[in-house]
């Protein structure tokens, strides 16, 4: 655990030292900001239903930025060879990794709540749903890092580990769920196959306040998957 809480302030660290973090957080914040409150004041209801209902799509294009250098920057100058040198694991390098990108969306994240907080002034707010959204967000912030930590151990170049963290997620978020439009009757019992390897479907479903096992079940499988595919390829790059 010393390794990992070394590597993690490490890499937290390095976050902010340069203005590149700055510039995710504001981007985000303006982001959701611009989409969701014209929207609320049209439908004049005290809930963020539209703010989660928008969230997966821009995490898949916010978390792949924040996750691109993570390995493909230490690959491309030499440092991770000098990373392997020191008395540290595969496991515990990707662990600390991953769990400073968590940090770094979860501070990303947090200034949201304050939407939840000044809509409660104006309205009377369900809170259950609210916090399960925030849950279900951590969750899906989570899963999307382990994703992007894969992406950034394909390659060097950071544009590519960008690109190919963005198409991976904004699989999983979006074209998965218009399929279930495209497929023809014939296939129609693969519907269910399809709605759970979504991952705005099992966020939504947490969004509602409906805390269900199987939907955190989804994100810790995606998780892991993503973080074990990781190990396998910087084991096999070394």
């Amino acid at each position: 655990m010393r390794n990992v809480s070394n590597i993690f302030r490490r890499e937290f660290k390095s976050y902010f030292i340069s203005p590149i973090a700055y510039i995710v957080i504001a981007v985000f914040l303006v982001v959701t900001g611009w989409l969701f409150f014209p929207t609320f004041f049209l439908m004049r209801q005290a809930n963020l239903n539209q703010f989660f209902t928008l969230l997966p799509v821009t995490f898949a294009f916010i978390i792949p930025a924040v996750t691109m250098r993570l390995f493909s920057e230490e690959i491309n100058v030499g440092s991770y060879e000098m990373l392997l040198t020191m008395p540290v694991s595969f496991k515990e390098i990707i662990v600390g990794k991953y769990l400073a990108a968590v940090a770094f969306v979860s501070i990303m994240l947090a200034p949201t709540f304050f939407y939840a907080v000044s809509i409660s002034f104006i309205g009377k707010m369900d809170w259950g749903p609210v916090l399960g959204g925030f849950l279900g967000a951590l969750l899906l912030g989570a899963a999307f890092c382990a994703i992007g930590l894969l992406a950034s151990s394909l390659t060097r170049n950071q544009v590519i580990a960008f690109i190919v963290g963005l198409v991976t997620c904004f699989v999983l978020t979006l074209l998965v769920d218009y399929s279930l439009y495209l497929l023809p009757g014939f296939l129609s019992g693969l519907t269910g196959f399809f709605q759970y390897l979504s991952a705005s479907h099992h966020f939504q479903n947490i969004a509602k306040g409906v805390v269900d096992s199987r939907d955190i079940l989804y994100f810790l499988s995606v998780s892991f998957v993503a973080l074990y595919g990781t190990a396998l390829i910087m084991q096999e790059k070394k």
